[in-house]
Formats: structure tokens, C-alpha cells, sequence
């Protein structure tokens, strides 16, 4: 038994482990660009952190009356995303640290996360992080994405843990408000820094307003250990 006792601990993908929010946006640029949306920014993109791939091509249909299926441009934004995840995605050093930290005490740990099962696939192989993190959630095998908490619920179910035994990791109001519905504790590392007051955070066990800047493994796994 580990200094956490039953706690297991389920991961969030991007913008949590790995630095993939960029490769996101400029997918999506690009696919809104040979639609005939030019000008998508940044500042549009971080409306969309947090929800599935499919939820925010749907939105997208709506919002800027795309002409294409949502099956067409979910499945070119992800041919974007993955050609870009393939090369260009970085681990977060303190991340990666607290998941060696974790597997060095056989902590069960899972990913669930709103990426394709395919993109997730290829960034924990290209990262390494699939020699750790073996089970892995997308939301594309669930009947709800996130803020519902139905990835977080099968991927307790495919450690074979109590919902509430797990703690998730979460980088987005989306997903803390999934974990807070699932009956699982959160540490939240807010991606976008404007939204650390939203009220989805306030659910969160932890709550590092300063994001990954602020994360560490050392201080993640003492307030796990404190609060088991």
C-alpha cells in the first residue's frame, strides 16, 4: 500500500499533461481558413478549451454556418491536429515528474480526455507517457464529454476503483465541473488564467490560479498524501 492509500488518479490530456492547446488552434485556424473563416484567434480558440473535438466542430457548424458535415470537419480537423501532435507536443516536466512519482508507489492512474482515442494514442507514444499511463478514456467512446462526467466514471470503471477514491487533474472549467459531478475530487491548473474565478473551480480540492508555473510535483503529491 502507498502513502496514498486507495487513491487512484485520473489525468486530464491537454493543456494538463501535455502542451498540446497550441497544435489545437492552429488546426482549427486552419480548417476554419479553407471554410472561408479567416480571422479565428487565439482569444477564440480559449472559448473552446476544455470540450470535446466534436462538441466544438458542432458549435462551429452553428455558429459560423459551415456548409461541410460534422463528421467531414471533425474528421479534418483531427487529420490536422494529429499531423501537427505527431511532432510538435511537450510534456510538462512537473507533470511528467508527479506521473514517475505516482507509478513509483503502483498509484493506479488513467487519462480521460475529450481528444479522438487516436490523437491521445499518438501524443502518450510520442511523449513516452504510455509506458505509465496505459488506460486511457476518450470521450468519443462515452455517451457525454466533459462537463458531464461520464470520462471520468468509465475510466474509475476500467481501473476497477471507487469514483470516489479518484482524484483528476484537470486544466479546464469543463473538466473540473465533470470531476465535482462524478464525486471525485480536483486539482484544477487553470490553461487560460482569465478563467480561474470561474465557478466550476471553486469545486476543485486544489486550486493553482497560477497554472503550471505554479504546479509541482512534490507539493501535488504531499496535499494527495494530507488529503486521502
Amino acid at each position: 500500500m502507498s502513502g496514498l492509500g486507495n487513491t487512484s488518479v485520473i489525468f486530464d490530456l491537454d493543456g494538463t499533461l501535455v502542451d498540446s492547446e497550441p497544435n489545437y488552434y492552429e488546426a482549427g485556424r486552419q480548417l476554419l481558413a479553407e471554410h472561408g473563416i479567416p480571422d479565428f484567434t487565439w482569444s477564440d480558440h480559449e472559448r473552446y478549451v476544455g470540450i470535446s473535438t466534436l462538441e466544438t466542430v458542432t458549435r462551429w457548424k452553428r455558429e459560423y454556418g459551415l456548409r461541410p458535415s460534422v463528421d467531414e470537419l471533425l474528421a479534418g480537423k483531427n487529420r490536422r491536429y494529429l499531423d501537427l501532435a505527431r511532432t510538435a507536443t511537450r510534456a510538462y516536466p512537473e507533470m511528467r515528474a508527479f506521473v514517475e512519482l505516482l507509478a513509483a508507489e503502483d498509484v493506479p492512474m488513467a487519462v480521460a480526455s475529450g481528444s479522438s482515442l487516436e490523437a491521445i494514442t499518438a501524443i502518450l507514444a510520442g511523449t513516452g507517457l504510455d509506458a505509465r499511463l496505459r488506460t486511457v478514456v476518450s470521450a468519443d467512446e462515452v455517451e457525454r464529454g466533459k462537463p458531464a462526467p461520464d470520462v471520468f466514471l468509465e475510466a474509475a470503471r476500467r481501473l476497477d476503483v471507487v469514483p470516489g477514491d479518484c482524484v483528476v487533474m484537470e486544466d479546464a472549467a469543463p473538466g473540473a465541473a465533470a470531476a465535482h459531478a462524478a464525486g471525485m475530487r480536483c486539482i484544477a491548473i487553470p490553461y487560460v488564467a482569465a478563467q480561474a474565478d470561474a465557478p466550476e473551480f471553486a469545486t476543485a480540492g486544489l486550486l493553482l490560479r497560477g497554472g503550471q508555473g505554479e504546479f509541482t510535483a512534490s507539493a501535488a503529491y504531499d496535499w494527495l498524501c494530507r488529503t486521502r
